[in-house]
């Protein structure tokens, strides 16, 4: 899927997903994109179109997310498809709990910091996939094939991305969507932002479970800048051109990912 045929480019946001964004946007590209005021996290719609920046002026609205981001028409299917998910696999999510509660010291649930809607922090919910870190050795490195830090049975429920599953609950407590840009840890936002000029418009909507990145094989570790420009350039495409269809389109090629990915470990 090339995010190029989904959408008309938009001169603030133009990308291409074989070289990365262009860096065209800065600070006022940010502020217009990420001032939108959350009522309801539940809800997540804005209390107005006119809002003020951290500096004072005001924001008109003149450069608009596309209406369908916010709209109850992809909240209704957040709320929807997480209640589905989680009545049908409610007992898969239980057998995965006890079994890494059994094979590995530690909780069976890891809770890390990201970065979500307007630049406002939240608490990730995953299945642990990692062995417990030494305090010493809490510095957050991105996983790698083969890394010794992921238990056996880790191995598994990440290869099939079970270990997301939990993200669930964040979508129902409205601080994700289940399309949308894949948060970062914070720290990781912190050094990308000064990177790649137009990281931050990532920021402008809710972050997802899946998106148009991790269908197209931009998911994973980055060890390279243009790895990371890549999967940005996805997702600022799909900030332009979402809809409810092209939700259902991603949502169906997630299943496909999580069963048949090369690119998941």
């Amino acid at each position: 899927m090339n995010p190029a045929s989904q959408t008309r480019p938009n001169r603030n946001l133009t990308s291409n997903p074989n070289r990365g964004p262009a860096a065209t946007s800065g600070r006022g590209a940010f502020t217009r994109y990420t001032t939108t005021t959350y009522s309801s996290r539940f809800w997540a719609f804005p209390k107005s179109k006119t809002q003020k920046d951290r500096h004072g002026s005001n924001e008109t609205g003149d450069e608009e997310l596309n209406p369908y981001l916010l709209s109850y028409q992809k909240r209704m299917l957040d709320i929807g498809g997480a209640l589905t998910i989680l009545a049908i696999l409610s007992p898969l999510l239980l057998i995965v709990a006890l079994i890494i509660r059994l094979s590995s010291r530690g909780p069976a649930l890891f809770r890390q910091t990201r970065t979500g809607a307007s630049g406002r922090t939240f608490t990730i919910y995953k299945f642990r996939s990692m062995k417990l870190q030494p305090k010493a050795q809490e510095a957050i490195v991105q996983a790698r094939r083969g890394d010794e830090r992921v238990t056996s049975f880790g191995r598994f429920i990440r290869r099939t991305s079970i270990d997301e599953l939990p993200q669930m609950l964040n979508v129902l407590n409205g601080t994700m969507s289940l399309v949308g840009p894949r948060p970062h840890a914070a720290e990781h936002d912190a050094y990308y932002v000064t990177r790649i000029p137009n990281y931050s418009l990532r920021f402008a909507v809710l972050p997802g479970l899946s998106g148009l990145a991790q269908i197209n094989g931009a998911r994973g570790a980055t060890p390279r800048l243009e790895d990371m420009e890549r999967r940005v350039a996805y997702d600022l495409a799909y900030i332009q051109s979402a809809s409810l269809r092209s939700d259902l389109r991603i949502l169906a090629a997630t299943m496909r990912e999580m069963l048949f990915s090369p690119s998941a470990y």
